[in-house]
């Protein structure tokens, strides 16, 4: 029977400290990467660099020059390829000490614990019910919530009332990421290969209408 860790999360923000959001970096996959692929017809699949480790220093730098030390990231799964051994390496990299991971359906290894690897992300979950909260001014406090999965969802827990979800696994291009309704991919592909901030999410999503049974197309899929 599959175990769905799902997790109620609070999580307040100091002041000066931000929160960002990414999925799907395929850290060291050579299939989506363009100078290393394997599949066919595969140029609105895979992205442009010149080799995997250019993809792979890319990445990293992107999360390292917009996330800072003691801020919050939160990422929506399929973490790493190429082996058990990228898992750590490419946390290693990263300057952040507070990642939370959701997994994705690529994250076998982290789901299994394989080698204590847990222990490198603040929280490992499969869907979070996030509780957020941010300083306005020194006596309030600003309040969000959010629905978190890598798999985007038709249907949310309390979507009536405006409560947004954020997904990844579909990798969609920029003009596709939002949907109809308040969802949307926060993937890289769709964000310049770069974690989208918080402030960037509420933009995205302030006018967005509320639908129900409304879901992105998936990467397979072809696009127009």
């Amino acid at each position: 029977m599959y175990n769905l860790k799902i997790a109620v999360m609070k999580i307040t923000l100091e002041k000066g400290q931000r929160l960002f959001f990414t999925s799907d970096t395929h850290y060291n996959h050579s299939n989506i990467c363009r100078a290393t692929t394997k599949w066919a017809n595969s140029d609105n699949l895979t992205r442009d660099f010149k080799s995997l480790d250019h993809m792979n220093t890319i990445l990293v730098d992107n999360i390292n020059n917009k996330v800072g030390e003691n801020d919050i990231l939160i990422h929506l799964g399929d973490w790493s390829f190429g082996g058990f051994e990228m898992i750590e390496e490419f946390r290693s990299r990263i300057l952040c000490k507070n990642i939370h991971l959701v997994l994705g359906n690529h994250d076998h290894h982290i789901d299994n614990d394989k080698g204590g690897v847990k222990s490198l992300f603040s929280s490992v979950n499969h869907y979070i019910n996030l509780d957020l909260r941010r300083p306005l001014t020194k006596n309030m406090m600003e309040k969000f919530k959010f629905v978190l999965m890598h798999f985007p969802i038709a249907s949310w827990d309390s979507m009536n009332t405006g409560v947004i979800h954020l997904h990844g696994h579909v990798h969609l291009p920029p003009h596709l990421r939002i949907a109809d309704g308040k969802a949307m991919d926060v993937g890289v592909d769709g964000n310049d290969l770069e974690p989208i901030s918080l402030d960037e999410v509420l933009w995205n999503m302030a006018f967005q209408p509320i639908k129900k049974l409304c879901l992105p197309k998936d990467h397979h899929e072809k696009r127009i």
